[in-house]
């Protein structure tokens, strides 16, 4: 079992999080939403959107009335940035919804909630320990560390192949996937939206252009090398199973194509990727901060586990301190702290408000994770968040880090696996 111990060095208290995403929801919750309430208006650019805060209301935006919010905005950075494939920036469409039923099917057969897929992360965590221990002593940094691990597991789902950390794909597909996050979250991605102008000129959002045709590429490869092993109808991985789809479909593929496969590939890839890292070293943090939180999680799993080194997903029933600590972590990570935007899919009327089509719609996820009323503690990292007065686990209503259920889901494993069997 291993310690967490150390201390944090950076401006922001939150690694998942970017300074000046920071700044913006601070404004958001300090400004337009202490004087206007919980459903607002602001102009990105010469484009209307409507904030939607609270827990209340965003329930009733993407669930009770969720058809009319299932849209996705497509004049926007991040759509250019994919050329408008894959899936989850994909409007509520035809595109959409076929790709998503393949996904979720052939997801749970390549092992989304089943042992196949504990067995990836197990294996994947001994690179973590390894790693971890060859730095005893020493100041490491453990960002890539994470991203690398989160990638691998994926990658074993997509393209059935693990990679070493210093290889060639690994390492340019997770710098293409870390700098387009920080593209994607930062000031130009909101210059390029507000001032459709500005698109045009040499400025930095161009590298996000560059990064996505470098990851197109690497992925392209990996396709020729599958065809040159593949079994037609017996499918080695995700790929595999879209290329059989392909096989199957024959000159009617509808919206199925090689072109959608690679960026739909990138898309789950960077979607099982990016909010699993960034949790894990949130929970490094505030494990290094709150060494007792450290020290009860260990005396509960040495409990459970007694002389069983290995540690199930199923055991999470008999560690409800684990769980909490686990989902407190992913309550403060705050990774999609403003969703991914919608947009609404025709004129529809809303907490007494007229919202015309095609309006954007920003749910301030963030909001309801730090909702007066909906924790016990709800500016504080404690664990009681998740536990009832017997100590039992417990999952408020409240708790959505990535969004309610809505259109936006894609099927990537668990977030809540991965940190269960981390070592602690």
């Amino acid at each position: 079992m291993l310690q967490v111990k150390g201390r944090f060095e950076g401006k922001s208290n939150n690694p998942g999080s970017k300074q000046h995403r920071g700044q913006w929801l601070l404004w958001m919750d300090n400004g337009p939403k202490k004087k206007y309430g919980n459903v607002y208006s602001l102009f990105l650019g010469t484009r209307p959107a409507v904030v939607i805060s609270g827990l209340k209301n965003i329930k009733e935006a993407l669930v009770t009335k969720g058809s009319d919010f299932s849209g996705r905005p497509q004049d926007m950075f991040i759509n250019d940035a994919i050329k408008t494939n894959g899936v989850i920036m994909q409007d509520y469409n035809l595109v959409w919804k076929e790709h998503r039923r393949f996904a979720l099917t052939t997801m749970r057969n390549f092992g989304m909630g089943k042992t196949s897929m504990e067995d990836r992360i197990r294996g994947e965590i001994e690179y973590i320990v390894n790693t971890l221990e060859k730095n005893n002593g020493k100041t490491l940094s453990p960002h890539l560390m994470f991203h690398n691990a989160a990638s691998n597991i994926i990658c074993q789902v997509l393209f059935g192949t693990r990679y070493e950390y210093d290889d060639h794909f690994i390492r340019e597909i997770v710098r293409c996937f870390t700098e387009n996050a920080k593209i994607s979250n930062g000031p130009w991605a909101m210059l390029y939206d507000s001032i459709p102008l500005v698109r045009y000129l040499p400025l930095p959002f161009k590298n996000a252009f560059k990064n996505v045709e470098t990851a197109e590429n690497l992925v392209k490869d990996l396709f020729v090398e599958h065809k040159k092993t593949r079994m037609s109808g017996d499918p080695r991985d995700f790929v595999d199973c879209y290329f059989d789809e392909l096989d199957k479909r024959g000159k009617d593929r509808s919206s199925f194509s090689e072109n959608m496969l690679t960026m739909y590939a990138l898309d789950l890839h960077f979607a099982g990727t990016d909010t699993t890292s960034n949790t894990l070293l949130t929970g490094f943090l505030y494990l290094m901060n709150y060494p007792h939180i450290q020290e009860r999680c260990h005396q509960e799993i040495d409990k459970v586990l007694q002389d069983n080194e290995t540690v199930t997903y199923d055991a999470r029933n008999q560690m409800p301190y684990m769980q909490a600590v686990i989902h407190e972590v992913q309550r403060v990570a705050n990774t999609v702290p403003l969703s991914v935007f919608h947009c609404t899919t025709k004129d529809t009327e809303f907490m007494g408000y007229s919202i015309p089509k095609g309006t954007l719609i920003i749910p301030h996820l963030a909001s309801v994770l730090k909702e007066e009323g909906q924790w016990k503690f709800p500016n504080e990292f404690n664990p009681d968040n998740f536990l009832n007065d017997d100590g039992e686990f417990v999952k408020p209503e409240a708790f959505m880090p990535f969004s309610t259920a809505d259109k936006g889901a894609t099927p990537r494993p668990k977030i809540d696996e991965q940190p269960c069997q981390r070592p602690c």
